[in-house]
């Protein structure tokens, strides 16, 4: 490291103390350590009450905010300088006094297929009982499969596993990055492509967190900013932010750069499946959160705006 570098001599990075949580915060230490050798970077775990509550649905408890509230306390309190998160598991509007200093590379952005007796959901008999704790992954489902029965999954990646395994479910349908990053892409009996099931917003990126006051922190993570991520991921955001995109609306936005080109799909749908409006939109990646926005614009005039207002008034 460059004697004129910027040294902070003690680092302490929030965690949710999930195994796959704990695994993206030492796998950000791990990069950090490399960068700032001279730093003492600590982890300091945490339990959320979105990890305490596991009887319902996140879209009955108030959404995945409900991951990060302690997290930001924490940093807010001066007792870690900054907190990483799935991306996807971060709500659209960034708290005030909080910031998004650096996004990560991506890893596989699909959801995966689980199953300990079935290769794929064709293969899925009637009646057959899916988990998923995603109104989006339940949409699709429900959309493409009706015969099959959706019920809700909660909980870390571990304890869905077990649920699998002790004979609750059939299948489970999970995020692959999580699995692949535990060690355990064996589990995983197929890959949906995301013409068959649209990733969420985000969905195998990481998100660094920081106090916006914090200027010297955001100068120690820019250099794990990925900027090729960071262009999908915005335009991705930008998308759901502007349909109000949360736990309580099927929504689905996926980008990738596609001969120098950004290329955002995207949709709005109800729980049930039975309406799904989609579209998508090609840019300049510059011009990431133009894109999103003005698909979402696109989506609304299409309908979306419609299936947004009943699920407001919860019809």
């Amino acid at each position: 490291m460059n004697s004129a570098e910027p040294v902070q001599p003690r680092i302490v990075i929030a965690s949710r103390e999930s195994r796959l949580a704990l695994w993206q915060a030492e796998h950000v230490r791990g990069c950090l350590i490399e960068l700032y050798p001279r730093s003492c970077i600590e982890i300091l775990g945490m339990t959320t009450r979105g990890d305490q509550i596991l009887d319902r649905p996140l879209s009955a408890i108030g959404g995945k905010g409900l991951f990060i509230k302690e997290l930001e306390v924490a940093i807010q309190e001066g007792r870690a300088d900054l907190a990483v998160h799935s991306m996807k598991d971060l709500p659209m509007e960034m708290p005030a006094g909080f910031v998004l200093a650096a996004i990560s590379a991506r890893e596989n952005p699909c959801d995966a297929f689980v199953s300990n007796r079935f290769a794929g959901l064709d293969e899925l008999p009637a009646k057959a009982v899916v988990g998923t704790s995603s109104l989006r992954r339940e949409a699709i489902l429900r959309a493409g499969y009706p015969q099959l029965v959706i019920r809700s999954l909660r909980g870390n990646l571990d304890t869905r596993l077990r649920k699998l395994d002790a004979g609750e479910y059939d299948a489970i349908v999970l995020a692959a990055a999580g699995l692949i990053r535990l060690g355990l892409a064996a589990r995983i009996r197929s890959i949906l492509t995301p013409e068959q099931s649209l990733p969420a917003p985000g969905q195998g990126v990481l998100g660094i967190e920081t106090a916006s006051a914090r200027t010297d922190i955001m100068a120690l993570l820019e250099p794990l900013n990925d900027r090729k991520s960071a262009y999908c991921v915005r335009a991705e955001r930008a998308f759901s932010r502007a349909l109000g995109g949360n736990c309580q609306v099927p929504l689905a936005a996926y980008a990738l750069l596609d001969g120098g080109q950004l290329w955002l799909r995207g949709f709005v749908a109800t729980p049930d499946g039975r309406q799904m409006i989609a579209g998508e939109r090609y840019g300049a990646p510059e011009d990431s959160e133009s894109i999103g926005y003005l698909l979402a614009q696109r989506l609304r005039e299409q309908g979306a705006g419609a299936i947004l207002e009943k699920l407001a008034s919860g019809q």
